[in-house]
């Protein structure tokens, strides 16, 4: 079989970040819906990962180690997904713990943002949705004021709060894009820029980020993503190969609800790109 054929979906959170799934209940539901290599990528944060690992050796789903990091880059936040890497590799951990940290007062810093316009109590109240409050984030925000009524969804929850120039946004200073892709290529895994349509980089601005990427060793880029249009799966086939890069494929599924796009529910890989997964064979976790 063609490799880019392969029902592989190597993006997805759980509980022990921003998603509202466990890690055995995100491996039931790939392996449910038909996928054939799975990947959890928790943000800035293994914690996950042995439960994840083992819920998909029970099930006879193969498993690659994951995580999604947080990036600062031009004053922007991208995200650097890291695949078949140690989870247990100290220089990564001790990497993803600095990353972590400064999460709490930012978002108290957002909780009184939005106490501004008359949201009281946003702090405590997405803190009823963290799994793990080192990794308190914008999404459990979210949650909380659809919660409250304040609007109705998590989508218009982005449209009026919590992004720049709206209540409730604060920026945060996160990793630099090189020690990123050095914490996961020094501990054998693969670094992929994560669904980068998604940032709002001039052209000039994204060539930056993927020579720079490319520079410090990054390998791979997220193709088809959940959040990513048919055009843009064009877009970023054409980079790509201009760059060398690998192909990721993956869902960025967070919630039932929530979510755009389930689990192994993304169009294939075109066929002209070689994908992440032929650079992994050997991380690959096997029933």
């Amino acid at each position: 079989m063609d490799a880019s054929l392969l029902n592989a979906d190597l993006h997805c959170h759980s509980d022990v970040s921003d998603g509202t799934l466990s890690p055995q209940a995100l491996a039931a539901r790939a392996k449910a819906n038909g996928v054939e290599l799975w990947s959890l990528t928790d943000h800035d944060e293994v914690g996950g990962q042995a439960a994840a690992r083992d819920a998909a050796r029970a099930l006879g789903l193969p498993y690659l180690t994951g995580c999604e990091i947080s990036v600062s880059f031009l004053d922007q936040t991208v995200h650097v997904v890291g695949l078949g890497f140690d989870a247990d590799d100290a220089a990564l951990r001790d990497g993803l713990a600095a990353t972590r940290a400064g999460r709490e007062q930012r978002a108290r810093e957002m909780a009184a943002s939005l106490a501004q316009v008359g949201i009281k109590g946003a702090f405590e109240g997405a803190l009823k949705y963290v799994g793990n409050p080192e990794l308190i984030s914008r999404t459990h925000f979210a949650r909380f004021l659809v919660e409250t009524g304040a609007c109705r969804d998590t989508h218009e929850v982005f449209r009026r709060y919590l992004t720049e120039g709206k209540p409730g946004y604060v920026p945060h200073r996160w990793a630099r894009l090189g020690d990123a892709v050095r914490w996961i290529t020094a501990a054998g895994g693969v670094a992929v820029i994560a669904h980068p349509a998604r940032y709002r980089f001039t052209p000039t601005e994204e060539y930056a980020l993927f020579s720079e990427f490319v520079a410090h060793g990054g390998r791979g880029v997220e193709v088809v993503t959940g959040s990513h249009t048919a055009a843009e799966y064009a877009t970023y086939t054409g980079l790509a190969l201009e760059f060398g890069l690998l192909a990721s494929r993956g869902s960025d599924f967070h919630d039932p609800d929530e979510s755009h796009t389930d689990l192994g529910a993304l169009p294939d890989l075109p066929g002209q790109l070689t994908p992440v997964w032929a650079a992994l064979a050997e991380r690959v976790i096997r029933p």
